[in-house]
C-alpha cells in the first residue's frame, strides 16, 4: 500500500482508506461479527485509516472501531462530531465540542482522538473565528490530536482551509464530482493540508454492480435519501440521478484495466489527482475491503483515459451536479 503524508498531522497513512458509516448503520443490517471481519481484513491489505462519526449508529461505529484498535497503534482513526444535534450555529460551541470528543473518547476507547472532523456543519459554522478557537482549545486540552472538516461545498472547505490550524478537509470527491480539482485540491497541496476524498464510489454507482432493476432495504439511504429527504442529496449517489449515472457507467466501463473491477478504477482514477492523501470507500465484507485495498496496486491510469472521464463528467454529469456543490 502506497503511504502519504498528512502534513499537518505529521503523519502517513495508506492511500486507501476505510469508511465506517456502514458498520454503524443506513447500508442495511452489518452485524458486529461481520464488522470486526471487514476490518480486519482491510487492516491486512494494507488500511491504516479509518473514517467514522459519532452519528453513524448513534456512536455503533465508533465502539465497534473501538474494541477493534485496541492493540493496533499503526491505526490513524477519524471520527467526526456535530450531527446528533440540530443544525444551527449556536450548537457548535466549545463546551458541546468537550462533549461530542469526550462521548467520541469514551466510545473509541482512547484518551486522544487523532483527528477530529466537524461534520457537514452549517455553512456559517466554517467562517465563524470561535469555531477554530474552540478547536485549538481542544487540541491544547490534548482532547484531539488534530482537527478538520467535512463539507458538502467547494466555498466551504475553501473557508475552513484559509485557518491555520486545520489539517485536513473530506470532500465529496470521484468521476462524478469533479469541481474540487479547481481549487480545492491545488489549496491543499499549497498549504499542506490532507484530502480525504469521501462517497469514493458515488454510494455504490461506480463499483458497476447496479442496474435498473436493484433495489435497495428499507434502511439503506440510497432507498430512503434518493431525493434528499433526510440529509443532503449529494451524499446519495453523489447527487447524480440513479438512471443518469448507470448511463455513465456504461460509457466508463470499457476504460477498465484489464484484471480490475469498475470500483478499483474508480478508485485508482481518485489516487491519481494531485492532492488527495487518503480516499475512504466503505466495505460491509472482507472480500470488498480486499478489493478496494488493491485498487492502490494498479498502475495509474493514462492521460487519454483520464480525459475520457472527464468528457463522459462533461456530457452526463456536470449538468446536474458542478455548480450545485
Amino acid at each position: 500500500m502506497e503511504n502519504r503524508s498528512f502534513s499537518r498531522m505529521g503523519r502517513t497513512v495508506g492511500a486507501i482508506g476505510l469508511g465506517a458509516w456502514q458498520l454503524g448503520a443506513d447500508w442495511g443490517e452489518v452485524s458486529e461479527a461481520d464488522a470486526h471481519a471487514t476490518l480486519q481484513a482491510a487492516v491486512d491489505a494494507g488500511v491504516t485509516f479509518i473514517d467514522t462519526a459519532d452519528a453513524y449508529g448513534d456512536g455503533r461505529s465508533e465502539q465497534i472501531i473501538g474494541s477493534f484498535i485496541k492493540d493496533k497503534p499503526q491505526i490513524t482513526v477519524a471520527t467526526k462530531m456535530g450531527r446528533r444535534v440540530a443544525q444551527v450555529p449556536g450548537n457548535y460551541t466549545l463546551d458541546n465540542f468537550r462533549a461530542w470528543t469526550d462521548r467520541s473518547r469514551a466510545n473509541l476507547g482512547v484518551e486522544m482522538l487523532d483527528l477530529v472532523q466537524l461534520h457537514c456543519p452549517p455553512t456559517p459554522v466554517f467562517s465563524n473565528q470561535a469555531t477554530y478557537d474552540a478547536l485549538d482549545t481542544l487540541v491544547q486540552e490534548k482532547r484531539i490530536r488534530a482537527y478538520g472538516v467535512s463539507v458538502e461545498r467547494v466555498d466551504e472547505a475553501l473557508a475552513a482551509m484559509a485557518r491555520p490550524g486545520l489539517a485536513s478537509v473530506q470532500i465529496i470527491f470521484n468521476a462524478f464530482r469533479l469541481k474540487p480539482l479547481e481549487q480545492v485540491l491545488p489549496t491543499a497541496r499549497q498549504a499542506g493540508i490532507g484530502i480525504i476524498a469521501r462517497v469514493p464510489l458515488a454510494s455504490g454507482l461506480l463499483s458497476g454492480r447496479y442496474d435498473e432493476h436493484t433495489t435497495f432495504a428499507a434502511d439503506d439511504h440510497r432507498n430512503f435519501n434518493r431525493h434528499g429527504e433526510s440529509f443532503d442529496v449529494g451524499e446519495t449517489f453523489s447527487g447524480v440521478d440513479f438512471q443518469v449515472g448507470l448511463e455513465a457507467v456504461r460509457r466508463l466501463r470499457p476504460l477498465v484495466p484489464d484484471g480490475a473491477t469498475m470500483a478499483q478504477f474508480a478508485l485508482r482514477w481518485i489516487l491519481d489527482q494531485p492532492g488527495v492523501t487518503v480516499t475512504i470507500p466503505g466495505a460491509r465484507n472482507p472480500e470488498q475491503a480486499r478489493a478496494n485495498a488493491a485498487a492502490a496496486d494498479l498502475a495509474p491510469l493514462s492521460e487519454e483515459t483520464l480525459a475520457e472521464v472527464r468528457n463522459v463528467y462533461d456530457e452526463l454529469i456536470r449538468p446536474q451536479v458542478h455548480n450545485r456543490w
